[in-house]
């Protein structure tokens, strides 16, 4: 497993949030926290854009992905709308979470609270060769519950 280094800043009023942790050697994911000013409530059906405290100036070449905590889907019904979301290497603002309830009671939001997961990837610039023809496979054009 290879490392590397990330610069992160918390936003002042924000010390007491920890910073995104691995909860277990081998996770794939950091869990980011909400940094919540009060409570936040998140009605049935409801969504929120919920702050986390935290920027982070990502190498050139990689980017963040902002996933859902299975737990809380599985629990509570609570899950992140664009899912997973992009932290590009550029990007200097804060990391918000858009949550959404799709459970049946309110959800309540405290400060520090777990509410996603963050994984570092490496990315790839895409240089397009168009072709008149694409090879051919086994699956072929065959989508949508084909296989």
């Amino acid at each position: 497993m290879g490392e590397i280094e990330v610069y992160i800043h918390k936003l002042a009023g924000n010390e007491d949030i920890p910073l995104p942790q691995y909860m277990t050697d081998q996770a794939a994911g950091m869990d980011i926290f909400a940094a919540v000013a009060k409570e936040e409530i998140i009605l049935p059906g409801e969504r929120k854009k919920i702050p986390t405290g935290i920027s982070v100036a990502l190498p050139a070449g990689y980017e963040a992905q902002i996933r859902p905590r299975s737990g809380l889907a599985l629990r509570e019904g609570v899950t992140l709308l664009n899912s997973p979301g992009t932290i590009d290497a550029d990007y200097r603002g804060e990391i918000a979470l858009i949550m959404i309830n799709h459970g049946e009671d309110p959800f309540i939001v405290s400060r520090g609270l777990r509410l996603a997961q963050m994984v570092i990837q490496k990315i790839y610039r895409v240089n397009w060769v168009q072709s008149e023809e694409l090879n051919s496979t086994a699956r072929g054009a065959g989508g949508f519950g084909h296989t």
